[in-house]
This record gives structure tokens, C-alpha cells and sequence, in this order.
């Protein structure tokens, strides 16, 4: 019989460059579960505290950590060493005090420390939005999560303010909506992927065309240091209005 379903293994060779591990040491990597993130945005919690925080030396040490249930995720305690933890993701390991957030970076994708307030809650982009059974309005948010907004009056919903690539800033420990934050000119982007990933900055201008698909649709931002960058709207997530509601790391050169 033939091969059915996707593999368990993957080389070391194929995993995500961004990855911090020996290319030729060994042949084999970890492979990440199925989960709320692909496997070319997501960094296995094993390859987090093994080779990213180090503290483990082996696989053995980092699944006997995790297996203990010492790492949490989004304030979830997760065993699976292969759980994939992706953009925007906070990882807390209580007994140290210490929390990290998942941010795309020049190299790919990075753990930046933050503090204790900050881990309390997470931002998600809406990547889509559907009426469902009695004009209530579900928001499908980048992590896989999904919101239900419930309206009074499915003819005229004025609780419905929310559009795909906005932001919503969720509380973790009660998975309510805190803030919504508008994709607009002026708000705070971080790109996540493409030639700029990692830039920051405040939207100088949205450059939509019609007939074209609006997630192909170029946006401009200005960073910091004055200096302009571009991207498809697919790629920029909104991070706060004319400042961003998270910390970031610092902005490194050109």
C-alpha cells in the first residue's frame, strides 16, 4: 500500500534556515506537530530550550523539561516537545520568571524577552471573517483561534468594526478581546516575512488596486531611524496604533 498522510521525520537539512542548529553535526531534526502555526514560521519548543534558551544539552533533558509541564505557551502548559510556538506566541516558564515573545526578525524568527505585564496578554491579525447561524460574526484569527462577535441586529450589525489584517490585542487568561487595532495609515507594523522581515515602523501609505487581491496590496512604513521599507499587506501585522503596544527588539542596520 501506498504512503498515506505526511511524514514524522524531517532532515536537518530541510528545516527552516532560521533554525539554530548544526546543519552536519547530525542527520535528523525535530518535526513540529500539526498545530496552530506551519512548520516555515514555528520553532519546536524543543529546539526553543534546547538551542535557543540552552537549557538542555540533549534531547532527553529538553523532553524531560517540557514533559514536566515547566513551559507554558499563550498561559497553557504544553508537554508536547514538537508543539510549534509561532509569531506573537508568549512562552512563560513560571519557575524562573521568565517569559518570551515569538518575533520575526532580520534572521527569521526570535525569543524577545518581556516582562510579567506584558506576558498577561497576546496580539492576533484577523486573516478572515464569516456570518454564521444568527448574523453573528466569527473572527478567524493567525493562531487558530476563532471569536465569535455576537450582533443584536444581523440587518444592521454595528458591532461589526472588525476587518481581516486588524489586530486584536487578547487577554490570556480570560480570552477576551482588550483593544482592536485598525490596519491604517499611521498604525504601527511589523513585517513577518519577505525581503524586510523584521522592520518596523508606523504605515506611510496602502497602495490598494482594484481588480487585485487586496492581501497583494503594498504597504510603506517609516521605522525609527527615518529610513522607508515595503511589503505586501500580507505580511504586515499591525502591532499598535501610533505606538507599539508591545515591546520590541532593538532595530538593527540596514
Amino acid at each position: 500500500m501506498g504512503k498515506k498522510g505526511g511524514g514524522k521525520h524531517l532532515k536537518r537539512e530541510a528545516a527552516p534556515r532560521f533554525w539554530p542548529i548544526y546543519r552536519k553535526s547530525f542527520h535528523w531534526a525535530v518535526k513540529p506537530s500539526p498545530g496552530p502555526h506551519p512548520i516555515e514560521r514555528c520553532i519546536p519548543l524543543l529546539i526553543a530550550v534546547r538551542e535557543m534558551l540552552g537549557y538542555a544539552e540533549t534531547r532527553r533533558e529538553a523532553r524531560r523539561i517540557i514533559s514536566e509541564g515547566k513551559i507554558l505557551v499563550d498561559g497553557r502548559v504544553r508537554r508536547d516537545e514538537r508543539f510549534p510556538a509561532g509569531i506573537m506566541d508568549v512562552i512563560s516558564i513560571p519557575e524562573l520568571k521568565l517569559h518570551y515573545r515569538v518575533l520575526p526578525s532580520r534572521k527569521g524568527l526570535c525569543l524577545h524577552p518581556i516582562d510579567e505585564g506584558e506576558a498577561e496578554f497576546k496580539l492576533c491579525r484577523i486573516e478572515g471573517k464569516s456570518t454564521v447561524k444568527g448574523g453573528h460574526i466569527q473572527l478567524n484569527l493567525h493562531d487558530g483561534r476563532n471569536i465569535l462577535i455576537r450582533v443584536e441586529d444581523p440587518r444592521n450589525p454595528e458591532e461589526d468594526v472588525y476587518k481581516t489584517f486588524d489586530t486584536l490585542k487578547i487577554g490570556l487568561k480570560g480570552q477576551e478581546i482588550l483593544e482592536h487595532i485598525p490596519l491604517n495609515e499611521g498604525a504601527y507594523v511589523i513585517f513577518t516575512g519577505g525581503k524586510n522581515i523584521g522592520r518596523y515602523g508606523n504605515v506611510v501609505s496602502i497602495d490598494e488596486e482594484a481588480g487585485k487581491k487586496r492581501e497583494r496590496a503594498l504597504v510603506t512604513i517609516r521605522d525609527p531611524k527615518g529610513e522607508d521599507y515595503q511589503t505586501t499587506l500580507n505580511y504586515a501585522f499591525v502591532v499598535g496604533g501610533e505606538k507599539p503596544l508591545i515591546s520590541l527588539p532593538e532595530l538593527e542596520g540596514r
